[in-house]
C-alpha cells in the first residue's frame, strides 16, 4: 500500500473537518441573524461575534479544493465536473454572504439592514446546505463511467442522500453557532442561546446521524460503529455540559462529536473518495485518483511548512479576540446629517 496518497486522504479529511468546525458556527450565526434575534442590537452582537475570523475560517475550504486538485487530480475533475451546479450555488451563497457581512453596515435605513440580514441569513444557510449535499454524493455514490464522467444529468446529485447530507450540516452549523454563541456573547443572548441549544439540539444532529448511519450501512466496518458509538457518547455529552452551564466542555464535546462523526465517515469509505453507483470498478480510489509520488512529496513538504503557520495564527487570532460581547457593548447607531447622505424623495 503506498503510504503518500493515504496520507493525503487523511489530511483533506482534516481539512475538511477543519472547515465544517469554524465554518460551522459562522454559517449557523448567520442563520440565526434571522431566526433568532430580537432586535438591531442583538443582531450586530451576532455580527460581531464572527466578525474578527469568519473570513479566515473559509480559507480552509479553499485549502481542502487546492489539496484536492494537487493530490487527487482525477478526483477533482469527476467532483468539480458531476457537481458544477451545487457547487456554483454554494460559491454564489457565500459571496452573498460575505457582500452582506461588509455591506450590512453601510447604509442607515431599516430596509437597508432588513435586506442585507436576510441576505447574510439564507446564503449562509444555501452554503451549508450545498456543502452538506456534496459531501453526502461524494460519500454515497454517483452515476460515473469508467472515464469518471457523470453519466446523470446535472441534477443526478440532487437525490435523498444529498438532500439529507444538506440538511445534516445545515443542522449541525445551526447548533454549532448556538454553542459558539454561549461561548462568545453574555446576558439575554446567551442564555436564549444555551436554551435553545439544549432544547433543539438532538432534532438538529438527526440528519447528520442518519448521513452517517447510512454510510455505515453503505460499508459496515467495526471501527466505523465504533466512531458512532463515540460520536453518540460525545453529543450526549454535550448536551448535557450546555444543559448544567459548562459551556466550554459542552464545546469541547461538540468538537470531539464532529471529529468522530466525519472519521468514520472517511473512515467506511476509504479507500474510494468517488463511488460509482453504475459499477464499483468505476470507483475514483486514493490509488488511482492521486497525482505521482513526486508530486506528493513537493505538497507534504509544502503542507509541513505552511500548516502550522495557519493553525499558529488562527489560534493567535481567537485568543486575541476571545473576550464575550453583549448589547451592552453595542453603540447606538449614528444618525448621518442629511447634507451629508443626501435628502430623501
Amino acid at each position: 500500500m503506498e503510504a503518500l496518497p493515504v496520507i493525503w486522504f487523511v489530511l483533506i479529511a482534516v481539512l475538511w473537518l477543519g472547515y465544517l468546525f469554524l465554518e460551522g458556527f459562522d454559517l449557523g450565526v448567520g442563520v440565526l441573524m434571522k431566526l433568532f434575534t430580537r432586535d438591531e442590537k442583538e443582531r450586530r452582537v451576532l455580527l460581531n461575534s464572527i466578525g474578527p475570523v469568519w473570513d479566515g475560517n473559509e480559507v480552509w475550504l479553499l485549502t481542502a479544493g487546492g489539496a484536492t486538485f494537487a493530490a487527487f487530480p482525477l478526483w477533482y475533475a469527476s467532483l468539480f465536473s458531476a457537481l458544477y451546479l451545487p457547487l456554483t450555488l454554494a460559491l454564489l451563497a457565500l459571496i452573498f454572504r460575505a457582500v452582506a457581512i461588509e455591506y450590512r453596515g453601510k447604509g442607515y435605513s431599516d430596509a437597508w439592514r432588513s435586506f442585507w440580514t436576510n441576505a447574510m441569513a439564507i446564503g449562509s444557510g444555501v452554503a451549508a446546505f450545498c456543502v452538506g449535499a456534496m459531501l453526502a454524493v461524494t460519500t454515497t455514490g454517483y452515476p460515473l463511467d469508467a472515464n469518471g464522467d457523470n453519466t446523470g444529468g446535472p441534477f443526478a446529485w440532487l437525490h435523498p442522500y444529498a438532500i439529507l447530507g444538506g440538511l445534516g450540516v445545515l443542522g449541525f452549523s445551526v447548533l454549532h453557532g448556538l454553542y459558539f454563541l454561549t461561548l462568545k456573547t453574555d446576558g439575554d443572548v446567551r442564555h436564549r442561546a444555551r436554551a435553545a441549544a439544549v432544547r433543539f439540539g438532538p432534532v438538529l444532529l438527526l440528519p447528520l446521524v442518519g448521513w452517517a448511519l447510512l454510510v455505515q450501512s453503505q460499508n459496515g466496518k467495526t471501527v466505523g460503529w465504533l466512531l458512532i458509538g463515540a460520536a453518540a457518547a460525545l453529543a450526549a455529552a454535550a448536551w448535557v455540559n450546555l444543559a448544567r452551564g459548562a459551556e466550554k466542555r459542552a464545546f469541547v464535546c461538540q468538537g470531539l462529536f464532529l471529529l468522530a462523526g466525519v472519521a468514520s465517515i472517511f473512515t467506511n469509505v476509504f479507500p474510494v473518495v468517488m463511488p460509482s453507483t453504475l459499477d464499483p470498478a468505476f470507483d475514483l480510489t486514493v490509488y488511482n485518483a492521486s497525482s505521482s509520488t513526486y508530486t506528493l512529496t513537493i505538497m507534504a513538504v509544502v503542507a509541513a511548512i505552511g500548516l502550522p503557520v495557519v493553525l499558529a495564527y488562527q489560534i493567535w487570532s481567537y485568543r486575541v479576540f476571545r473576550r464575550r460581547i453583549s448589547t451592552a457593548h453595542i453603540p447606538e447607531p449614528h444618525v448621518i446629517p442629511v447634507a451629508i447622505r443626501g435628502a430623501q424623495p
